[in-house]
């Protein structure tokens, strides 16, 4: 059986994509907070901190992807059930395997920041060891918003909607505004309060190297987790390269004049990438779940059997751009009509370029995945989350220059 669009389905994706999207105020509250530290992250003393930021969101973004999109499927095809005590070995397996892969991503992202850095950002492998230690640190405090997860899934699943459109994107905008406030104060600890802030990040880094030495040796042998950790190897690595160049792209812009003190632009950042992510994971979690249920055929001409998802994603994140928009200037106190009309054209094309790309990268690789015979939702919201944040910086920065 082959889905086809209609205009109540549409209406239906549109209304959930944007309920979903309305989340990104908190990312809007990401980037002023952003805004308001731009001491840290012009200092001489650490030239990677603004480059790093991108990695901690899009290494969020990894952790809440892989886990919200296997626990959205699950729920559909009934291998896990909407509750926290009781369930399946699945959704156990599944909890303990994020936190493997935090770590495995922590790690990673910061290996290929050394080489970028010391490339592009003017440090050296000496400072290897402070970036890794923030990270991790960093995302291991974002373990415990998992809970949180699960909590708006299950919520969502059991109220008749779709977690497939309302979790990643609502969880992805709270990870945000959560992880940029624990970078910034994981950055403030380590580098303003001498040694006890230095040795409570080496602490709070060294907790999922603990969890880790318990969990696997308990899992070593089950195939469903050693499949996930496999599998999310490559996402992982693949991430780790791009989340870089997402970084060298914001720290480009950063150093020059074209952002500047425009702090709308940096208010609005998060929120911008968070969007253009989530459209994707709309775009991608849909397909997975409809290639699960055999109502979508594992081809790229089959993209147009699921345009509803896509025209009603879409049209969702131009409405939330305008609303970003404004708020954005409203919150810097420089909102005119003037300036909400330029800006708003600025986001919309950055809009249009980024959308248009995360839409044919997000369903074809469902698709690919699903013809190789893995798992879609170990790649999908991992892979076009990152390639999000790449994306939408590039596109930013282009619109920037042509405006």
């Amino acid at each position: 059986m082959i889905h086809t669009a209609n205009p109540r389905a549409l209406f239906k994706t549109f209304k959930e994509a944007l309920i979903a999207y309305s989340s990104g105020i908190g990312g809007i509250l990401a980037g002023f907070i952003i805004a308001s530290q731009l001491n840290i992250f012009r200092s001489p003393l650490f030239p990677w901190a603004i480059a790093v930021y991108p990695a901690v969101l899009s290494a969020k973004g990894v952790i809440s992807g892989l886990f919200s999109g296997r626990l959205s499927t699950a729920l559909h095809i009934g291998t896990i059930y909407p509750k926290f005590f009781g369930n399946t070995k699945s959704f156990y397996r599944l909890f303990e395997a994020t936190i493997v892969v935090t770590l495995e991503a922590s790690v990673a992202m910061s290996s290929v920041s050394v080489i970028f850095g010391s490339l592009f950002w003017g440090i050296t492998f000496a400072d290897f060891p402070n970036i890794l230690m923030i990270v991790v640190a960093t995302m291991t405090l974002g373990i415990t918003l998992s809970l949180v997860t699960m909590t708006v899934t299950f919520m969502a699943f059991k109220k008749g909607l779709d977690p497939d459109v309302i979790v990643y994107p609502i969880m992805s905008t709270v990870m945000d505004v959560i992880s940029t406030i624990f970078y910034i104060v994981i950055l403030n600890l380590f580098f303003f309060f001498d040694s006890f802030g230095k040795y409570t990040v080496a602490l709070v880094a060294l907790l999922p190297v603990i969890l880790i030495l318990y969990i696997l040796p308990r899992n070593i042998h089950d195939k469903e987790f050693i499949k996930t950790i496999k599998e999310s190897f490559f996402t992982v690595m693949f991430v780790a390269f791009f989340v870089n160049v997402t970084g060298t792209v914001l720290k480009t812009m950063n150093e020059t004049i074209i952002v500047g003190g425009r702090k709308e632009i940096y208010t609005v950042y998060p929120a911008l990438i968070a969007t253009v992510g989530n459209v994707g994971s709309v775009v991608g979690s849909t397909a997975t779940t409809k290639l699960a249920l055999g109502l979508l055929r594992p081809s790229f001409s089959a993209i147009r059997n699921h345009i509803t998802q896509i025209l009603g994603a879409w049209t969702a994140s131009m409405v939330i751009f305008v609303f970003f928009s404004a708020l954005s200037l409203l919150i810097n106190g420089i909102f005119t009509l003037y300036t909400f009309l330029g800006f708003t054209s600025l986001l919309l094309a950055t809009n249009i370029i980024a959308v248009t790309a995360i839409i044919l990268i997000s369903y074809g690789v469902s698709i690919l995945t699903f013809q190789k015979g893995l798992d879609p939702d170990n790649f999908v919201i991992p892979i076009e989350s990152v390639l999000a944040d790449s994306i939408t910086s590039t596109a930013l920065l282009a619109t920037l220059l042509m405006w």
